[in-house]
């Protein structure tokens, strides 16, 4: 398969692309070395620039690697699936799982770290929270979610913030959608109160025990967190 020049603009993804073929089509299998940059700027008609850039691309999907000293080589012909991408596909109760653990982690290290600052964003997320939207409004499920990010970044753990901040989207999506199944809202529009009342007392007297207890029985309920 020749590779043939590409069109002025825009050069980077045209190469990565052009280049993708070769290694998705079976043209250069894994284990393949790339031909060098001089060799792949001439046949495709630019810059060396513009294929490391290329080639940067497709490391960076897992399609290739670089060998010090010996070049890039083929490592896989699919591309790698980022985490996100894979949040998106997985199952409501797999995320739900995870979120579990993670939050009930860092509600113990909550307990201990918690500062003065921390407790006054809980204790305004928590009104939020019982003052956001109608019966059947996503408001509510994104003023919750809040709330726990609120407790998750109280833990002062930079990784667990981002690992929650990760799941948002998917979870936000899954529980606007069992709000609309259950109607819980319709007979308690602030439905899980008292346990996020109680988490936040746990909190605030730095009682580590009390807080993954209450945390642990909120969450077993698809949509009391």
């Amino acid at each position: 398969m020749a590779l043939g020049p590409v069109r002025p603009s825009p050069l980077v993804e045209q190469v990565a692309a052009r280049l993708r073929e070769q290694i998705t089509g079976g043209t250069w299998p894994v284990g393949t070395r790339l031909p060098g940059e001089t060799t792949l700027a001439k046949e495709l008609g630019v810059g060396r620039s513009t294929v490391r850039e290329a080639v940067r691309a497709l490391t960076g999907a897992g399609l290739v690697r670089p060998r010090q000293g010996s070049g890039v080589f083929v490592v896989a012909t699919e591309p790698a699936e980022d985490w996100p991408a894979r949040l998106r596909r997985a199952a409501v109760t797999d995320v739900y799982e995870v979120r579990t653990a993670l939050e009930v982690h860092a509600a113990r290290l909550a307990a201990a770290r918690r500062t003065a600052e921390d407790l006054t964003a809980i204790e305004a997320a928590l009104a939020a929270r019982r003052a956001a939207g109608d019966a059947d409004d996503p408001a509510f499920v994104d003023a919750d979610i809040a709330f726990h990010a609120a407790v998750v970044a109280a833990a002062h753990n930079p990784v667990l913030a981002d690992l929650f901040a990760e799941f948002r989207p998917v979870l936000r999506a899954g529980l606007i959608e069992l709000l609309a199944l259950t109607g819980l809202r319709a007979a308690d529009p602030v439905t899980g109160d008292e346990a996020h009342e109680a988490l936040v007392r746990a909190l605030a007297a730095g009682d580590a025990e009390a807080a993954v207890r209450v945390l642990g029985a909120e969450l077993a309920d698809p949509f009391a967190g």
